[in-house]
């Protein structure tokens, strides 16, 4: 997997950097937290020098091009101890950096779950620095975490302060230091980190079974259209399509159909459908319209002579004026086509059946600047089949990841893979326990997506009648050479006949939901195929690397059932398409735990709803209950058939300033987070997150 440099990668987490204090607090202490008094950092003012005459437990590294030299000067804010100082004098390629070294006496023990506020006196002549992190993986070793958010340039000792998201599963000890990587000189001394975990709230919770478990309800009316595909739209409504929704009968009479809900108010608009797009490909565009790939040219024919047939059209769904406009056709047919976008904004598709019935090797590239498909001659190809839907999740580098999760039958060879579109080259993943049964299982980038975690759940094969698995795997996509690993198994599920789900078997057609707690709440599925629809749900702690049962959606979802959250912080879940033919039209919506343990914050004033990758956004926000702790921006879904590779949860570190209000500093990497509209959330010290506002990222 490609590494990119400090400039190259930039603020990947985009940790926002507070200044606390200036020339003027020169020979004064920073002070601790109010509630933390231990400062885990060795040799902290660093007045012990190691051999070389560098501070003990500090070390000078980085790497590339660039002519620079270390040095130790006792010039520091505190006027004791020392200070490092590193004078870039020649800028090319790479970076360096004053760190703590990454051993076990000198890299600070830290606890998963729990967030830190890290501190630094500085002196800089370059904004071309950076506060850099690593952490230690019980299982990988040591490997390169976040970078933060750049030093201002200062000529006077300044003290900064900056609060770390929470440590992630698995890691016992983080280093971390600052990185130069333009011409200039930094000075460094005085490194404070203190543990600033909130205890755990003691606010009680009357509401029974689900304090816990959470509640389900089913709504009183159906949707007109069978909910084939579900796109959360920019102004929060829902955007259902059906095309013909697996119906022969509606084909044959172009009954072709797509209808808007509205949350809010619950009503449905019908909105004129111009092809059949069942089982078309979707996403988000950078301005929030919906582009649709592909589609149903045809059902199989009763004398075997042809399956199902992929359109080439495509269409662009405008929110305002809730209608389809068409594009250039593509350069193949494709039905069951994935579509993910870059973080430039244009979208690459891959795989599904083309107009012959055959699988397509074509892949598709959609440029946004041209609002257009290019043509095959300007399009990258592996000729590879990559199967129906299959899940395809951009990297932090710009690179796709394969998942192993797609529709209908055996794996694809490679079992999983990472594909770098620019060298247009493909690398296998190895390591998931049942390749042959990834059918309608799911993957999702696990919140945060700076972490570049990913979870594949359940699966199974419709080719066999094997009842579907309960494994999970998961993968750090930011290791040296990442592979997959055995995740918790999928609690158990009661079957339709009301008796318990034998151990061991799990289920397809699985949902998973990122929630504004960071947490996915993962349900829905069925035991063998179209049959045997599994009631089970339960919420994946990331930190934890649990799965915790709560309330299971009293409606069967098995093929053609999709779940996705609202701004509102609850999530809706619809469709069901059992082997009969029938089509369950009713809509569920869960209210997670979170919602029964106290007030909301509310998100009161915004400077700006237009946002630019490496910003600083601020923000007021009344709340009852123990301030914001937490800040995030979740990409609205555009799922089908266990499929949602574009679904994100991208951290904002918060700050709380003098006047109360607060600064969320945005990533300035866009493969992090890809241009488009995302609903903002921030939580309180219990958990509970706001209703969401609307951001534009660009």
């Amino acid at each position: 997997m490609k590494r990119l440099s400090v400039r190259a990668f930039g603020r990947r987490l985009g940790i926002l950097l507070t200044v606390t204090a200036t020339a003027a607090m020169v020979g004064l202490t920073a002070a601790s937290p109010a509630d933390a008094s231990v400062n885990l950092i060795a040799n902290a003012d660093m007045q012990t020098l190691g051999s070389g005459g560098f501070p003990l437990c500090w070390e000078q590294s980085g790497y590339g091009s660039n002519v620079a030299a270390f040095s130790t000067s006792s010039q520091t804010e505190a006027g004791v101890g020392h200070a490092m100082q590193i004078t870039v004098s020649q800028a090319g390629s790479g970076d360096r950096k004053a760190m703590m070294q990454e051993n076990q006496s000198c890299a600070p023990d830290v606890t998963p779950g729990h967030q830190y506020q890290l501190g630094v006196w500085y002196m800089s002549s370059t904004a071309d620095a950076v506060i850099t992190m690593f952490r230690h993986d019980t299982q990988d070793g040591w490997v390169y975490w976040q970078d933060l958010t750049q030093l201002q340039v200062e000529s006077s000792y300044t003290y900064a302060t900056v609060d770390t998201p929470a440590i992630p599963a698995n890691t016992d000890q983080i280093t971390w230091g600052v990185t130069i990587y333009g011409v200039g000189t930094l000075l460094t001394s005085d490194y404070s980190m203190y543990d600033i975990t909130s205890p755990t709230s003691d606010a009680s919770c009357s509401a029974g079974a689900a304090c816990t478990q959470g509640s389900w309800q089913v709504l009183p009316f159906d949707t007109p259209v069978r909910a084939i595909h579900a796109v959360l739209l920019d102004n929060g409504d829902v955007l259902m399509i059906a095309g013909s929704g697996n119906d022969p009968d509606a084909f044959a009479a172009g009954t072709f159909e797509s209808a808007v809900y509205d949350p809010q108010a619950g009503t449905f608009t019908v909105i004129p459908t111009p092809s059949d797009m069942f089982c078309a490909g979707h996403v988000q565009l950078p301005n929030g319209d919906v582009l649709i790939l592909g589609g149903n040219a045809a059902y199989p024919a009763a004398d075997g002579s042809h399956g199902y047939e992929g359109l080439k059209t495509s269409y662009i769904f405008d929110p305002t004026t809730m209608a389809y406009e068409q594009v250039n056709d593509l350069n193949d047919g494709h039905w069951y086509p994935s579509a993910t976008e870059l973080g430039n904004g244009d979208v690459i598709a891959l795989g599904g059946l083309r107009a012959d019935s055959t699988g397509s090797v074509t892949a598709e590239y959609f440029s946004y600047a041209q609002m257009q498909w290019l043509p095959l001659s300007q399009v990258n190809q592996t000729w590879s089949f990559w199967g129906l839907y299959p899940a395809m999740i951009l990297m932090q580098n710009g690179d796709l990841f394969y998942t192993g999760s797609h529709v209908f039958g055996d794996n694809i060879t490679p079992d999983a893979s990472i594909y770098d579109y620019q060298t247009n080259t493909v690398t296998a993943v190895s390591g998931l326990q049942n390749p042959d049964m990834t059918d309608q299982s799911m993957s999702v980038l696990l919140p945060p997506a700076q972490n570049q975690e990913v979870l594949t759940a359940g699966g199974g094969n419709v080719d066999t009648t094997n009842p579907a698995v309960a494994t999970t795997d998961l993968i750090d996509l930011s290791a040296a050479d990442p592979t997959y690993t055995a995740g918790p198994t999928l609690p158990q599920g009661t079957l339709g006949d009301g008796s318990t789900e034998p151990v061991g078997e799990g289920k397809m057609y699985v949902s998973l939901v990122d929630l504004p707690n960071g947490k996915v709440l993962e349900t829905g599925g069925g035991l063998i195929d179209r049959e045997e629809p599994v009631y089970e749900a339960s919420i994946y702690d990331p930190i934890a690397d649990t799965f915790s049962e709560v309330a299971s959606d009293p409606v069967p979802r098995t093929y053609h059932s999709s779940a996705f959250l609202l701004p509102d912080g609850r999530v809706m879940a619809v469709g069901n398409n059992p082997g009969d033919g029938s089509f369950d039209m009713r809509v569920s919506v869960y209210t997670p735990p979170y919602l029964y343990d106290g007030p909301r914050p509310q998100i009161t004033s915004i400077a700006s709803t237009e946002w630019t990758y490496g910003s600083t956004q601020n923000i007021t926000v009344d709340s009852a209950d123990g301030g914001v702790t937490s800040a995030e921006l979740i990409r609205p879904a555009a799922v089908t058939h266990s499929s949602d590779p574009n679904q994100r949860y991208v951290d904002l570190p918060v700050t709380v300033n003098a006047d109360g209000s607060l600064s969320l500093n945005v990533t300035d990497n866009d493969d992090i987070a890809p241009p488009g509209y995302y609903m903002l959330f921030v939580e309180n010290a219990d958990g509970v997150p706001s209703l969401a506002q609307w951001v534009h990222l660009t």
